[in-house]
């Protein structure tokens, strides 16, 4: 039986006609971008009908190489940008926690705690997310298989916590390279847990440009428009004014104009597949 997340007033589940977007820049590079895509997200979402969940990460600590950027803006600051934009521009905020520590700073204002994919098996950090009884939004892993996610979904029951969702972004093939497998989608949602696509990160290039990750943003929209096709509770898909100048992620970022576009596409193609 499908389980629905309750958002606020907003239910997130599959099988729905409004969709959840999480979405915003991949880094924290300034307060002034941060706040120029949620208020354009926020107009955009509202036209189309999507819940939005602000996604903005303040530390990448899985970096290529030690030399890439890795934040802008110190920890405690990021926290003060993130609390003022939820405050002033009335959103949902979600960020990703690399360390427990971090967990118990983040979730007095965090309403989804998102365990990057590279941390999806880390027991203690998803324990101390699912403690604190916010929605736990799990990358699955590109090294993990889309049965393993179930072992993911017991740690976050086993500790009273069923606020769950999942977010699929592609499993490694090869080098430098990975693939979205629809069928794993699809055993994914007999789990009964919101599933979210990650159009962005699934079309990243893990390390390809030798120091740092090259991206594909050309098969954002086909990947997109497949997955709109499968009923699933929502879409992960980073944003920027200016990919080509981010500090992180910018291959495979949507430019933020673009963004209506592709909310439009989604949209309709989840309602014709109801």
């Amino acid at each position: 039986m499908p389980r629905s997340v309750q958002l606020s007033k907003y239910p997130i589940k599959n099988d729905t006609d409004r969709l959840t977007l999480i979405s915003g820049p991949c880094l924290l590079e300034n307060e002034k971008l941060v706040r120029k895509v949620a208020q354009s997200l926020i107009k955009y979402t509202k036209k189309e009908k999507f819940n939005l969940i602000f996604k903005c990460s303040f530390d990448k600590a899985n970096r290529s190489s030690h030399k890439t950027i890795r934040h802008k803006i110190s920890f405690d600051k990021s926290i003060d940008i993130l609390k003022n934009l939820k405050k002033d521009l009335k959103i949902f905020i979600t960020s990703d926690v690399h360390e427990t520590f971090q967990v118990d700073k983040l979730a007095e204002f965090l309403d989804v705690i998102q365990i990057p994919a590279f941390l999806c098996r880390q027991t203690d950090l998803i324990k101390a997310a699912a403690q604190t009884k916010k929605i736990v939004n799990v990358k699955k892993g590109q090294f993990l298989s889309h049965k393993e996610v179930s072992n993911i979904i017991n740690k976050i029951e086993n500790e009273n916590n069923k606020k769950i969702l999942i977010t699929e972004r592609g499993n490694s093939f090869g080098y430098n390279y990975l693939i979205n497998d629809f069928k794993g989608i699809h055993l994914m949602k007999t789990f009964g847990y919101p599933i979210i696509f990650d159009s962005t990160h699934s079309v990243q290039l893990p390390g390809g440009l030798g120091k740092k990750s090259g991206g594909a943003r050309e098969y954002v929209t086909p990947l997109s428009k497949a997955a709109s096709s499968l009923r699933i509770a929502g879409f992960f898909i980073e944003t920027h004014p200016s990919p080509e100048m981010a500090l992180s992620d910018g291959p495979n970022m949507v430019y933020l104009h673009k963004m209506p576009k592709l909310l439009n596409t989604i949209n309709k193609i989840n309602k014709a597949a109801k």
